[in-house]
Order: C-alpha cells, then sequence, then structure tokens
C-alpha cells in the first residue's frame, strides 16, 4: 500500500484519502523498527482528528516494542521540550498546524528533539510503513486500526482506538510535562524586569489556550503584573473562527481591533499547534516577522555577547546590522527548520529566526517556539521603556521589505533562470543558499521556489528607501507575470 502523505519535512495528508488511522498504525509500527526506540512521547493539536490518529499512532507504537508517553492535547513545541526533559528516544506531534480542517499529520523528531526529515529517516518511515498489510495491522494493540467507525464519526473525532485499551498495556502511560514546560519558557526572562503589561493573546482556537492558563497561572503565583486579554482562546478542533493562521491578513483583524479596543500594549498571535507567533504592537499594526528576528538577536546578545545568531537568506540586511552592532556573528542558512536547527547545533548558536515567524533557541534544544519570543519581547518592553512601535520602527525605515509575495507560475524554474539572465549582470552579489538572492548596492531581492507548489516567493528590500524597494517590487513582479 502506497502511503502519500509523507512531505519533505513532515507529515501531512487529507484525511481518509491520505491519512487514517490504518496509515497511523503503520506509521507508528515503522517509527518503533526503524528507529530502534524504547520510549517515545506523544501528543496532539486541538483538531477533532488529532485523539484518534494519536491513539492509532500509539498502539502501532506499542505494537512495535516501543513505550509510549502520552502528553495529551500539546502544541508543538511541548513535544520537543518532553523529549529532550524526559530524554526519550524521540516525540511524535499530531498536527496539521495552518492547513485546512480537513487535513491532518505529524511531526516527527528523535532524541534531543533532533528533527526527522526526508534526508534523515522520515522516507525510510514511509517505506517500511507502505510494507505492513491489514493482516500484521490486526496484530495486538493495533486490532482496532481495522474496526474505524464510519468516515464522519472519524472526522467528528469519534475514531475507534480506545485509550482505555491503550491503558491495559504496561507500555502505555499518560503523563502531564505542563508544569516542567512552564518553568522553562519562564526561565528566559527575569520575571523582576516584568513592569504592569497588558496583552491581547489569541489562540485562533488551537492549542496554545491550555499553554497560555498556565504560564498564567505561574506569573499570577510570582505576582508579575500582567493582565490578558484573551480571544478566541478555547480549544475547539471545529475552528469556529476559522483555521489559525496569522500569516495571512485575513486572520489578523480579531487580534489588532482587540489591541486597540483594550489599549493594550501589544498583540499575540499563534498557529494551531502555536510553534509560531506573530506580534502585533501598540497601535494594532502587524509586526513583519522579520523586524522580530531583529529584536530577538539583539536581546540574546545583550544575555550573551559574542553569541551566534542564525538567519534565513530571504531577507537579511536588518539582522546583519543588528547582529554586527551588538558584537554578535550572524550566520546565513538555508530556510526550513531542517536546515536552521542543523546549522544552529554545528555553530552553538545562541538564537535563529526566520521571516516566517519561526524562532529557535539553543536552549530549548535548538528547537522552535511560539511561546519564548512574545516572553523575550515582553520583557524588552519593560527594560527598555519603549512601545513596541518605536522599537521596530527606526528599523522598518532603515530596511524596509516587500514581505514575502507568492506568485503562482507554470513554469517556476524557468521565471527563475529568465530573472536571473536579467539582473546577474548588475549584481555585486549574486547567493545561492536557497533560491537566488542578488543584491545591487542599495537593495536586494531573493527568488525561491515552493517545494511543494508551483509558487514563486519573492522578497525586495533596501537600505532606507521605501519607494526603491516599492518600485523594484512592481518591476520584478511585472517579469514574473
Amino acid at each position: 500500500m502506497k502511503i502519500t502523505c509523507f512531505k519533505a519535512y513532515d507529515i501531512r495528508g487529507k484525511l481518509l484519502e491520505q491519512l487514517d488511522e490504518n496509515v497511523a498504525y503503520r506509521i507508528g509500527r515503522a517509527y518503533a523498527e526503524h528507529m530502534q526506540a524504547k520510549s517515545v512521547v506523544i501528543g496532539g493539536d486541538v483538531r477533532l482528528t488529532s485523539e484518534p490518529l494519536k491513539l492509532a499512532l500509539a498502539a502501532g507504537l506499542i505494537d512495535g516494542g516501543t513505550a509510549v508517553i502520552d502528553l495529551g492535547m500539546t502544541g508543538t513545541e511541548e513535544i520537543y521540550f518532553a523529549t529532550k526533559f524526559l530524554g526519550v528516544d524521540g516525540g511524535v506531534e499530531v498536527t496539521a498546524s495552518h492547513n485546512p480542517i480537513d487535513y491532518n499529520g505529524m511531526k516527527l523528531v528523535k532524541t534531543d528533539s533532533r528533527p526527522i526529515s526526508g534526508d534523515t529517516g522520515l522516507f525510510a518511515i514511509r517505506d517500511l510503513a507502505e510494507t505492513y498489510s491489514t493482516q500484521t495491522v490486526d496484530a495486538g494493540l493495533g486490532k482496532y486500526a481495522t474496526q474505524r467507525v464510519s468516515d464522519e464519526q472519524f472526522i467528528q473525532g469519534q475514531g475507534s482506538v480506545e485509550t482505555s485499551k491503550l491503558a491495559q498495556s504496561n507500555q502505555y502511560k499518560a503523563l502531564d510535562a505542563m508544569p516542567d514546560y512552564v518553568a522553562h519558557m519562564l526561565s528566559y526572562i527575569d520575571m523582576a524586569n516584568i513592569k504592569p503589561l497588558k496583552l491581547v493573546v489569541n489562540a485562533g482556537n488551537g492549542a496554545a489556550g491550555k499553554a497560555l492558563d498556565a504560564i498564567e497561572a505561574e506569573l499570577q503565583a510570582k505576582q508579575v503584573p500582567i493582565e490578558f486579554i484573551k480571544v478566541h482562546h478555547q480549544p475547539d478542533g471545529s475552528f469556529p473562527n476559522g483555521i489559525p493562521n496569522p500569516l495571512l491578513p485575513e486572520s489578523r483583524a480579531d487580534t489588532a481591533n482587540a489591541v486597540i479596543d483594550h489599549k493594550a500594549d501589544m498583540g499575540i498571535a499563534w498557529d494551531g499547534d502555536f510553534d509560531r507567533c506573530f506580534l502585533f504592537d501598540e497601535t494594532g499594526e502587524f509586526v513583519e516577522g522579520y523586524y522580530i528576528v531583529g529584536l530577538l538577536a539583539k536581546a540574546f546578545l545583550d544575555k550573551d555577547p559574542g553569541a551566534k545568531i542564525i538567519y534565513d537568506p530571504r531577507v537579511y540586511w536588518n539582522t546583519e546590522d543588528i547582529v554586527e552592532s551588538a558584537g554578535g556573528v550572524p550566520i546565513k542558512s538555508k530556510t526550513g527548520h531542517a536546515f536552521i536547527k542543523e546549522r544552529m547545533r554545528a555553530d552553538d548558536a545562541v538564537y535563529g529566526g526566520e521571516m516566517s515567524a519561526h524562532h529557535y533557541f539553543r536552549d530549548f534544544a535548538y528547537c522552535d517556539s511560539g511561546m519564548i519570543p512574545w516572553l523575550v519581547v515582553a520583557e524588552l518592553l519593560c527594560t527598555s521603556n519603549k512601545p513596541l512601535s518605536l522599537l521596530v520602527k527606526e528599523r522598518i525605515a532603515a530596511f524596509p521589505s516587500s514581505g514575502e509575495i507568492n506568485s503562482t507560475l507554470a513554469d517556476p524554474d524557468g521565471a527563475i533562470k529568465t530573472i536571473l539572465e536579467k539582473y546577474q549582470a548588475q549584481a555585486t552579489v549574486i547567493d545561492y543558499t536557497d533560491g537566488i538572492g542578488l543584491e545591487f548596492g542599495t537593495w536586494r531581492f531573493n527568488l525561491r521556489k515552493s517545494n511543494t507548489e508551483p509558487v514563486i516567493r519573492l522578497n525586495v528590500e533596501s537600505k532606507g528607501d521605501i519607494s526603491l524597494m516599492q518600485e523594484k517590487t512592481q518591476e520584478l513582479l511585472a517579469l514574473l507575470k
């Protein structure tokens, strides 16, 4: 049986067509066998199908000889944390992040929360999973993977795998790792620095709400003066307010309006599994992730002078300028979590950031977190005595950028070749770290194609000249069309 939900860096597929409990069970069996894992932590986001998929995965892992520690409803970073903190052999988060509601998937890591991608075992797990037949699925705890209820019930979160059946196995146990996770999150700030703050937080009905409540409870216990205004806070796998993806402009209004209405100091919004967070200043203005990278780089360099900072090649002049001015070492890496994490480990970088709002931290097993960034920025607001708008305004003026602009094209490779032929003679720098990056003294651009769809992604930035940046952006877009 061919399994088609494996991608370059994770597992994502359309429910019932590419992914169901049967496939999840096979993935568990294959993970156990390929990784020779003695124990694995698992969790799932709020999607209605995440629980039955997670339990089918657990059944496969147990049938493969692996003990399972189930953290319950989690964000992806809780799996990263627990894998490292508990010293187990790996972790799996069942999540489709910001994909449509009829999708689900998994993110897999091994010891020390190192990512498992196509180059490091993911496709080997797929190939092994394809070898298991329905008869194999009938073995042991996996028996119920072939007794799935109706498709409608599955989509509504009524899968066939029962926790009580798993509980009969001494290889399965539930665990609450939240207290240790919260303590680690709060270790990134000095709570004594926090002055009264009012923060709008929008969990998007995803997994962030539960983690945020636990952080809030600890802050209150320590009498840290942060007031939270909660928007779409309750976890709800039906996503009554739409799939949470604040990278889309149409998904930002509720957070922005709440910041304005409540006169908050900052707004924070997350995607479904909260491995990304997005910030809004005190005026309700969305702050591009690119400029948050610079803020976080400076904050970590203030605490760790001379440290190395990793950044992605789409836009980076602002980051390089901040890091070099603060005495740090800027290091460029190919875009993507597997590449960033690998480079951070190789260089022992204290922090890495992507414009897409993925932020990586050495003390968090070099993994990305959606909770650490807002905590660090909240502390920065207090220690600098400046509003967020002021902290980023000068940086935006110094290095204005277009933001990432996607264009659907029939021939992405041909488009990149055409652009390269037109501009390469004028370029002072041509970089092939990820797609093509060309510099022209006072402006530059990066053009790269998607790994999964016929899309070209364009980013343009300039040095202190917003009109030039806008002019060159339109020029490039016209050529792409």
